[in-house]
C-alpha cells in the first residue's frame, strides 16, 4: 500500500504579510537599540540597552521629561566657581568665588498682565548667557549640576556667546547699562580717595553705554526709555547693580531710579 500523501496547509497572503511584519519589527528593534541616540520602540520611563534612563534628575529624583519652567521663570545652568584668581592664586572652601551667572536651558511662555491679560515675551531665550542678583533665584540640583529658576525681572544683563564681553552684552526692559564715575574726594591731608573707598558710599553718577528696548504697557505697546546712549546720568544711591565686564565697573539701573540726565 502507498503512504497516503500529506496536503499542506493553503499559506494565505494575510500569513505572509504577518511573517513579514514581525521580521521587520525585529531588524528596526535590533537597530535601535545598537545605533547610540535611536529611541525607537523604547518605552518612556524604561532603561535602554546602554543603560541611560530616559526622562531626567531633580534633586537625585527621576521625573518625566525636562523640567519646564512656568509663567516668567527662567532655567539657569549656573557658571563654574572661580578656583583661581586673574593672579593665579588658588582659592579653597569659602573663598571661592561663586558667579552669579550662566547659560539660559529654558524659559516659561511668560506673565499675562492683570488688566488686559495680554501675555509678555520673554526677553531671553535658550542659550544665552544671563548675569542676575546675587540673592535671586532659587538653586536646585538638575541632571547633577547646579541651576537655579529665576524670574525674567532678576536678569540684569544678557550676552551671547561663551563669554560676556561689552560687544555681546545686552540690557532687557527698561534698564540702562551705566559705565560709573568713581568720584575723587581730596581729605584734608591731601590724599586722594575714591567714592567707593567711603564708608558706605557707592557710585551713583555715570555714562550710559547700552540702553533697554523698553517696558511693554497693558495694551502691548513698547514705552521706550526717554535716555540716550552718551547721556551722563544720576541714579538714586544703592539703586544700581553693580556688573563687572572685561575688568570695568558698570551699574544696571531701571529707568524709573534715574533722577536726572545731564
Amino acid at each position: 500500500k502507498r503512504a497516503p500523501k500529506t496536503i499542506a496547509a493553503p499559506f494565505s497572503f494575510r500569513n505572509l504579510l504577518l511573517v513579514t511584519m514581525a521580521k521587520l519589527l525585529s531588524i528596526v528593534a535590533a537597530i535601535s537599540l545598537s545605533v547610540p541616540g535611536c529611541h525607537a520602540f523604547v518605552v518612556p520611563g524604561s532603561v535602554r540597552a546602554n543603560g541611560v534612563q530616559l526622562g531626567a534628575k531633580l534633586e537625585g529624583r527621576e521625573i518625566d521629561g525636562p523640567l519646564k519652567p512656568t509663567n516668567n521663570f527662567v532655567l539657569v545652568k549656573v557658571a563654574a566657581t572661580l578656583d583661581e584668581t586673574e593672579g593665579g592664586i588658588f582659592l579653597t572652601g569659602s573663598a571661592k568665588i561663586s558667579k552669579t551667572e550662566g547659560t539660559v536651558i529654558s524659559v516659561g511662555p511668560g506673565k499675562t498682565h492683570q488688566e488686559s491679560g495680554l501675555l509678555f515675551p520673554m526677553p531671553v531665550v535658550a542659550g544665552e548667557g544671563v548675569v542676575y542678583g546675587q540673592y535671586d533665584g532659587t538653586e536646585l540640583d538638575y541632571e547633577g549640576e547646579k541651576h537655579t529658576l529665576i524670574r525674567d525681572d532678576d536678569v540684569l544683563v544678557k550676552y551671547s556667546g561663551d563669554e560676556l564681553t561689552f560687544a555681546s552684552v545686552d540690557v532687557i526692559g527698561d534698564n540702562v547699562l551705566v559705565k560709573v564715575e568713581d568720584n575723587l574726594d581730596e581729605t584734608s591731608s591731601g590724599l586722594v580717595i575714591a567714592a567707593t573707598s567711603k564708608k558706605g558710599a557707592k557710585p551713583s553718577t555715570g555714562e550710559v553705554v547700552k540702553t533697554g528696548p523698553g517696558r511693554m504697557a497693558s495694551n502691548g505697546e513698547i514705552m521706550r526709555v526717554d535716555i540716550n546712549v552718551g547721556d551722563l546720568v544720576k541714579f538714586r544711591d544703592f539703586a544700581g547693580n553693580e556688573v563687572i565686564i572685561e575688568g570695568d565697573q558698570y551699574a544696571v539701573v531701571r529707568m524709573t531710579d534715574v533722577l536726572a540726565k545731564f
